[in-house]
């Protein structure tokens, strides 16, 4: 017995160690909607069959794919082509080409082939949103996607009836970067101003970067010039602007127990040698009673250092600030107002588009400067409305009665894709 141990030791001593297999290339899977032909995109990857596969590999010839520029999204994954031998290795090549289209070639070989589309595949979505003092504006934006690599748009909104607008748009935005999100456009714009009731004509040039803190943070910077016709007169203004956001909502118009507040400053720069700055508050709480009722709170403050050319002053009455009163009662360089609002849903908080009613109260003032809160009148309106709201739509129709004036009708909604 101790002998056939022996053996059995000497034959293992003397046994040929085996090396580990080089793993080599036996078979390239070209997939994806793939305009190239397969021979080219092997050329272009540098992949041969029989080559042999390092552990870099699949990431060596997706950098050399990426740096043709040609396509939009490559990725290149390993797999086994056998169990019996893990030494003959599978790439699987995905690319993606941008919008592509199948044609018939008339070959009964090869009656399809697949060819790059020419157009420009422009996404289009419709645009419709009424707002008190102007009325209804409808129109169209058409968008080109990924035109500046991935999470980019170039985006072109065309509107008609209350404001007349056409402009272009770019947005891009990065997920670990000093900005979250970067947007700027020109643009041409004329609409109605309620208090002067003149035309206001404006060519504005934009650009805004934006990061994101946390879900609920965001601060960002702005910077812009305009060229504004207005009652006659033509006047060039220049910004810069800074401002941060705190919004803890999940539904913005019928959060619970939630906060929305906005701090805005903006200096301005007139072409006749003057300067102003202006700062913006708006305070929104959200406060969960019985039921389904919320409890709506809001105070704004909108108010500058200088005096404001009459373009720029903000607008006192309407669904913005001062229901009871019509849109444009008045304007100022100083903007004071609040607002109470009960928000009852009629409908099952599971369904989609819920329809409710509400009842408030708003208080509002404005005026010019050197002019003193303290002896300014506060204007109030107390009413009641109906509104629809869903993911994409939302309709208000308020009727409110102005203390010391009329009772007015308001109605807005907007349309979001």
């Amino acid at each position: 017995m101790t002998e056939l141990f022996v053996v059995a030791a000497v034959l293992v001593w003397n046994a040929p160690s085996q090396a580990p297999q080089t793993e080599v290339v036996a078979e390239v899977r070209i997939q994806g909607n793939v305009a190239t032909p397969d021979e080219e995109v092997l050329r272009l990857a540098g992949i041969t069959l029989g080559m042999p596969v390092e552990p870099d590999t699949p990431s060596v010839v997706a950098e050399r794919l990426r740096a043709t520029k040609r396509f939009e999204r490559v990725e290149v994954r390993k797999r086994y082509a056998s169990i019996a031998d893990p030494s003959r290795i599978v790439l699987v090549v995905l690319v993606d080409e941008g919008p592509v289209a199948i044609e018939r070639t008339g070959d009964p070989a090869r009656p399809t082939r697949v060819v790059r589309r020419r157009r420009l595949n422009l996404l289009f979505l419709p645009l419709v949103t009424g707002e008190d003092g102007y009325g209804l504006t409808y129109g169209v934006r058409l968008a080109a996607p990924d035109r500046l690599g991935p999470d980019s748009r170039v985006s072109f909104p065309m509107t008609w009836g209350g404001e007349k607008r056409a402009a272009v748009e770019v947005e891009k935005r990065f997920e670990r970067r000093l900005l979250t999100r970067i947007e700027g456009g020109g643009s041409v714009s004329r609409r109605t101003h309620p208090f002067f009731e003149s035309d206001d004509d404006r060519r504005a040039l934009w650009l805004r970067g934006e990061r994101r803190l946390t879900e609920a943070w965001r601060v960002g910077a702005s910077a812009g010039f305009q060229r504004v016709s207005f009652r006659d007169s033509i006047d060039r203004v220049t910004n810069v602007g800074a401002d941060a956001v705190l919004d803890t909502r999940l539904d913005p118009f019928l959060a619970r127990n939630a906060v929305y507040t906005r701090a805005a400053w903006d200096h301005f720069e007139f072409h006749d040698g003057g300067a102003t700055n202006r700062l913006q508050v708006d305070g929104i709480g959200y406060v969960g009673l019985f039921g389904q009722t919320i409890l709506v709170t809001r105070a704004l403050s909108d108010r500058s250092d200088g005096p404001l050319p009459e373009y720029l002053k903000p607008i006192l009455g309407g669904q913005p600030n001062l229901r009871g009163f019509r849109a444009g009662t008045a304007v100022g360089d100083t903007l004071l107002a609040g607002s109470a609002e009960l928000r009852v849903p009629l409908t099952s908080p599971l369904r989609v588009g819920k329809i409710g009613v509400s009842a408030f109260v708003d208080a509002a003032t404005v005026y010019d400067r050197p002019g003193r809160l303290g002896d300014q009148p506060m204007k109030k309106g107390i009413g009641g409305g109906v509104w629809f709201a869903a993911a994409f739509l939302r309709l208000n129709v308020d009727v409110a009665h102005g203390i010391g004036a009329s009772t007015r009708v308001h109605a807005s909604g907007n349309v979001t894709f």
